[in-house]
């Protein structure tokens, strides 16, 4: 089953739940816009080399478009329409205005220096600079993209179209970034630990946390809630993993690791394969990583009581069945990491007025919404005895379905 695939499955669930028709399926399913650019670069090998760029603009009922851009060479057009769509939905849920988009550049980023990634990106968005915009599409960071990335492209917007800070999100503070966007999407997950725990009896003080993926969202999601009292048990990254039953220090391991240290080799814990992390006994599991990592391979073997998707379409149909049957819940990645474009839009909001919020404020405000949006969600899954994540998309559906009725877009 493909990337989108997989999203489309989740989206026929809800989508049969609430009766809807075909035609008005092959309008929300569809993407509005499709953009593929070849972008030749010579690398410091001396050869040139073809990498393909992609923005999928998947629905913009709701407002502009919305959706990182991320580097990695398995980048392909099935994915990122795939997460396009995640972030149609996404959006509706938690109740923010705007629609949603993906892009990304088929480039190996860890291979290249700073000068090769640099070219990549300006151009990049030299190609795709006519469907960008404050108030068209908006890009943010994702995986192998960071605040950096974003300066520079909205530097090369800026050359065409005068200085316009509300064209990414994700940005140096320096450049009109928003303070809490860095940690906002690892921040959120950890806030759907807060309201999941008290309905299975659990305290921080009792809970082992198992993190997949040590990336950003990984990296902050085990800081926030190592400092809540609660116990990182195991950590991955794609080089290896690590377990302690006695704990790690998340602050400790993040400085190790930022001081050039390798994961595997962070003293105080054994290293482990990436199977026996996801068999790891525990009471949260967060999968930070790529998409597809569970599967139906290794969820039976899982033992946790929760799995909060930190990633994009970690867990597949299959193995979200799995767990469903094993009383796990699974709190879905459109519900779960959408701390990241909450706060996203926060720094759009903030762009546009010309006015800076303090960090207090934009993290109140995040928890605001991210709780709402728990509440939301588990109320509608309660009352129709079905998933958070189909719950979940019933809720997106419907609120993407208005907007494009009271749009015209369908009757």
């Amino acid at each position: 089953m493909s990337n989108f695939d997989t999203v489309n499955h989740w989206f026929d669930l809800a989508a049969d739940r609430l009766e809807m028709g075909e035609d008005t399926r092959a309008v929300l399913r569809s993407s509005y816009r499709e953009v593929q650019v070849q972008i030749p670069i010579r690398l410091r090998d001396g050869r040139v080399h073809v990498f393909s760029g992609y923005r999928v603009q998947h629905n913009g009922a709701r407002g502009p478009y919305k959706g990182g851009i991320r580097f990695h060479p398995e980048v392909d057009l099935d994915e990122v329409r795939a997460l396009a769509s995640l972030m149609t939905w996404k959006t509706a849920i938690v109740g923010i205005p705007f629609g949603g988009a993906k892009g990304g550049v088929n480039v190996p980023a860890d291979a290249l220096d700073d000068d090769e990634l640099q070219t990549v990106t300006r151009s990049f968005i030299d190609k795709i600079e006519k469907v960008l915009g404050p108030t068209r599409d908006i890009p943010a960071p994702d995986v192998n993209t960071n605040a950096r990335v974003m300066g520079w492209m909205m530097d090369e917007y800026g050359k065409l179209h005068g200085h316009t800070p509300a064209i990414v999100t994700g940005k140096p503070i320096s450049l009109g970034g928003s303070f809490g966007r860095e940690a906002a999407t690892g921040r959120g997950v950890v806030q759907m630990y807060r309201e999941a725990a008290p309905a299975l009896g659990l305290v921080p003080e009792d809970t082992r946390v198992v993190i997949q993926g040590y990336g950003n969202v990984g990296s902050w999601a085990a800081r926030i809630i190592g400092d809540l009292g609660c116990r990182v048990i195991g950590v991955s990254d794609a080089y290896g993993a690590i377990h302690s039953e006695a704990g790690i220090d998340p602050h400790q391991l993040h400085a190790f690791l930022t001081g050039g240290g390798r994961l595997v080799d962070f003293p105080g814990a054994d290293v482990i394969s990436p199977e026996e992390l996801t068999a790891l006994e525990c009471e949260v599991f967060i999968p930070a990583a790529l998409g597809g990592l569970i599967n139906e391979g290794n969820a039976d073997d899982m033992r946790c009581r929760i799995l909060i998707e930190g990633a994009n379409s970690p867990t597949t149909p299959a193995a979200d069945e799995i767990l469903q049957r094993a009383g796990v819940l699974v709190v879905p990645d459109v519900l779960a990491n959408a701390g990241g474009v909450v706060v996203s839009y926060f720094e759009w909001v903030q762009n546009l007025q010309h006015f800076r919020w303090e960090e207090d404020e934009v993290n109140q405000r995040l928890e605001t919404h991210m709780r709402e949006a728990y509440a939301e969600v588990t109320t509608r899954a309660a009352s129709e005895k079905t998933s958070l994540r189909v719950a979940a998309f019933e809720i997106g559906i419907e609120r993407v379905l208005e907007a494009s009725r009271a749009r015209g877009y369908m009757p």
